[in-house]
């Protein structure tokens, strides 16, 4: 058998609802968008909008582990709300955009850290590296451009102490847009993307991607494997995860895997290399249940 590609360390993600995932990446603990408000619960998006929360998240801030860091998108009540304003730690680094950073410094977080478009960080521990770099991302089209807060994608780049690394590819409530070929030709070789879907919709116009662009964004960039979040847990979200799986299929899109809310996927089995599925339409939907029953 080869050798486990990651050096031995465990490499996994946990899909919490939403947009929010943990990342298990050797010994870094990384938490992504952070929204924890429960069923029925309304998030303010800004300019008088509100919108329900329609699922409950399968675990609580006080559920996670210890974390090193949370990557953030954008500032709007669905990625990070008054549960995480109130209950995180107010010195977790918090990766995400100058408009972001500023706004969360004004309200006690003293570890914002703003990252541009391609900026990077570095951390280390245990001998491991993980880098973070700000990917761009572009919320809206035409006029409502101007009235949304601005938005990045994430890289997270782990490289272990021995053996190949991880590369992953939090979209953010980005639509498919030209700069987004950019991603590819600088940062070749995605092992994999978690796709905000949802077809968010607001005056008609389409915020987050649905299924087609979904598809075009995984047409573009070609991750070995696409994991979709961030698709039925609002009212504003327009377009179910069905649409973005028959798109899939359509096209024989291979490496898209459905993990439910509460339930964790590792990213490579010791041995395995990264790389899509043996079947180019299948899509492997995963419905086991959630952590603690949820």
């Amino acid at each position: 058998m080869d050798a486990d590609p990651t050096g031995g360390q465990d490499c996994t993600i946990t899909f919490v609802g939403t947009a929010t995932v943990l990342l298990r990446l050797g010994e870094f603990a990384l938490l992504s968008d952070p929204n924890f408000v429960r069923r029925g619960q309304w998030v303010h998006i800004g300019h008088g909008l509100l919108t329900r929360r329609r699922t409950e998240p399968a675990m609580t801030i006080d559920e996670l582990p210890p974390l090193d860091g949370l990557v953030l998108s954008h500032l709007h009540g669905d990625h990070f709300d008054r549960v995480a304003a109130r209950e995180l730690p107010r010195d977790l680094p918090i990766f995400t955009t100058h408009h972001a950073a500023r706004r969360l410094g004004r309200t006690g977080f003293t570890e914002p850290v703003p990252l541009p478009r391609w900026g990077r960080e570095t951390m280390t521990k245990g001998g491991a590296r993980l880098t973070i770099t700000s990917l761009p991302g572009k919320h809206a089209r035409g006029v409502l451009s101007a009235v949304v807060p601005p938005v990045m994608g994430t890289l997270v780049d782990y490289e272990p102490p021995v053996g190949r690394g991880l590369r992953l590819y939090l979209t953010g409530d980005t639509l498919v847009h030209d700069d987004l070929a950019a991603i590819g030709e600088r940062f070749p070789g995605i092992d994999v993307a978690l796709v905000h879907l949802g077809g968010t919709r607001v005056l008609g116009q389409l915020l987050t991607m649905d299924g087609p662009e979904g598809a075009d964004l995984l047409e573009l960039l070609r991750p070995s494997k696409a994991v979709p979040i961030h698709y039925d847990d609002y009212g504003l979200f327009k377009s179910p995860l069905s649409e973005f799986e028959r798109e899939v299929r359509r096209r024989g899109i291979a490496g898209v895997e459905h993990v439910v809310r509460g339930d964790s996927l590792a990213l490579f089995a010791p041995g395995e290399e990264p790389g899509p599925t043996a079947d180019p339409a299948r899509v492997t939907v995963r419905r086991r249940a959630p952590l603690g029953g949820r």
